[in-house]
């Protein structure tokens, strides 16, 4: 009896001392100052826009603008690029097309721009019906007819997002449809526009 009341004291003790002992906090790395910056941004609408920790440089792509002119990233260097791959058929692209477009015309500029890269296989003339339908007016019409675009960013699905810094590197991603004119979207655009 006597023996099971010891051992019964002795594991109250260990337990005792386990439960009074705290070890020292572990402290974690520095955060990349251009996370640091942008991260606390991602929220509301954008929430599920993915920062990369390294940005890396945005693949080389060639699309046709609306009169039918080969174009590349290249020729935005110098401007964010909210890259965003589209389609007519597509129906959550649809309802987000109407804030890329408001986005672009409140934020468009020398430093920001608004690629629209629509990802329909048919003629532009089906694209321009859309726009017309929608009343977009400030965005641009780009129209990759090939997918090559699409492959070359890894993109499986639409619509997909893509943010290219003044650099030409991709910064960050999102799956999905958002409301791009939003306080927090625009927040996080303007952050990389005026870098």
């Amino acid at each position: 009896m006597l023996a099971v009341l010891v051992g019964a004291l002795g594991a109250f003790g260990v337990l005792t001392v386990a439960w009074l002992w705290t070890p020292a906090p572990v402290r974690a790395p520095a955060p990349d100052p251009l996370v640091a910056a942008a991260k606390p941004l991602v929220t509301g609408e954008v929430a599920n826009f993915i920062l990369y920790d390294v940005p890396e440089p945005a693949p080389a792509v060639t699309f046709a603008d609306e009169r039918g002119a080969l174009r590349t990233l290249a020729d935005f260097h110098g401007q964010a690029v909210l890259l965003n791959f589209w389609a007519t058929w597509c129906v959550p692209c649809k309802r987000e097309m109407p804030s890329l477009d408001r986005l672009e015309a409140a934020l468009g500029s020398p430093a920001f721009q608004v690629v629209p890269l629509s990802q329909d296989r048919t003629m532009v003339n089906k694209v321009r019906a859309f726009y017309d339908e929608q009343s977009i007016a400030a965005l641009p019409l780009y129209i990759d007819q090939s997918g090559a675009s699409q492959r070359a960013f890894g993109i499986t699905g639409l619509p997909s997002t893509i943010l290219i810094d003044a650099d030409g590197k991709v910064v960050g991603r999102m799956v999905g449809p958002a409301e791009w004119d939003s306080p927090e979207a625009i927040a996080l655009l303007k952050h990389f526009a005026d870098r």
